[in-house]
């Protein structure tokens, strides 16, 4: 059962030059207790489709969705407070920037415990939630958590703020949990750790899990599908195997190449594996497939925008998809009638 169903999501902003579609058509699925990564480049579109989900809104965009689910629920046409409510309880999100999502006037063990809900007896009341609030700092892995809780967030560093803001977010086990770049400023053990942590969230305690990321190669060993997105449109929906092995579109196989491998010795001087050029300027967005100025198999037909089409389990919205043969089983031979000339 779909926890989170999105069809043609579309997210508009206003510029000098009018309003630009930021997200054009995106589709997102995730199922109970899925591990799905939301990837591509800066830009993309990535964060703004977290912040939607998650109801943090601007009154500048202007957001349209053919249907926007969570657990059934047309979350777009709830009123304010009672959507509010519902992301509050059940959905939990991790921003990117850590430091600018904390209250700079209050200290870190207030700002935590104010997020822990109590679930004890009424007796245990007094001093649960700090106790709740230290054991949440050591599962994200900080140790020292007496003088994390009395510090501000500008006596911290970027990494810490991170892992305060996980704890925040898993403080309440909610359904969903949105994390966007949730390492992102992380050493690489550190990295290892949280990513454990939110594996663990999901196997045990049966949380979907939205991962926001712009490294595929990263976060592939801890994730379900992929929804790799290219300058707010929708390139290539599947599952990790199949996207790992045979991407269909060019975007998705830029991506995945572009990692350099040091299993080889590299050739001195080497150009590394990208696209050429750069996603475009908001106020240049190009017409069609937004990928056509960058696209290698780009021609005259990528000037229309490519409609998503369905192959098996996976989806994919290019004209000219590679490692892709259809075969149409269902296809007739046609057989021309054999005439016999007659004897005279």
């Amino acid at each position: 059962m779909a926890l989170l169903d999105i069809r043609h999501l579309s997210i508009e902003i206003s510029t000098p030059n009018g309003r630009v579609k930021m997200v054009d058509n995106i589709n997102l699925t995730l199922d109970e207790g899925e591990v799905c990564g939301l990837v591509g480049e800066s830009g993309s579109g990535k964060s703004l489709i977290a912040k939607v989900i998650c109801g943090v809104l601007k009154d500048e965009w202007l957001v349209t969705a053919d249907r926007f689910r969570f657990n059934d629920i047309e979350l777009l046409k709830l009123p304010v407070a009672q959507r509010r409510k519902m992301v509050g309880e059940q959905i939990s999100m991790v921003f990117q920037d850590a430091l600018l999502s904390l209250d700079p006037s209050e200290t870190i063990g207030k700002q935590l415990i104010k997020t822990v809900q109590f679930k004890g007896k009424w007796w245990q009341w007094f001093g649960w939630k700090k106790k709740r609030a230290i054991e949440l700092l050591h599962r994200v892995g900080i140790r020292d958590h007496k003088d994390i809780m009395r510090s501000y967030p500008n006596d911290i560093t970027e990494g810490e703020a991170q892992k305060v803001m996980i704890a925040m977010a898993i403080a309440n086990q909610p359904r969903l949990l949105v994390a966007d770049e949730p390492t992102n400023t992380m050493e690489a053990t550190t990295q290892l750790q949280i990513y454990r942590l939110l594996s663990s969230m999901n196997k045990n305690l049966g949380t979907s899990i939205l991962l926001v990321s712009s490294d595929m190669k990263n976060i592939a060993p801890w994730v379900d599908s992929f929804n790799v997105l290219y300058c707010g449109q929708t390139v290539e929906i599947g599952d990790k195997e199949d996207i790992l092995t045979k991407p269909l579109h060019p975007y998705t196989s830029a991506l995945l190449n572009s990692i350099p491998d040091f299993s080889h010795p590299l050739v001195s001087k080497s150009h590394l594996n990208t696209l050429k050029g750069s996603i475009p300027m908001l106020q240049e967005m190009p017409i069609g497939c937004r990928l056509g100025p960058r696209c290698p198999f780009a021609q005259k037909k990528c000037i229309q925008k490519p409609p998503l089409k369905k192959f098996k389990q996976r989806e994919f919205a290019c004209y000219f998809p590679i490692n892709f043969r259809e075969v149409n089983v269902n296809r007739k031979a046609e057989f021309e009638p054999v005439v016999v000339a007659e004897r005279e």
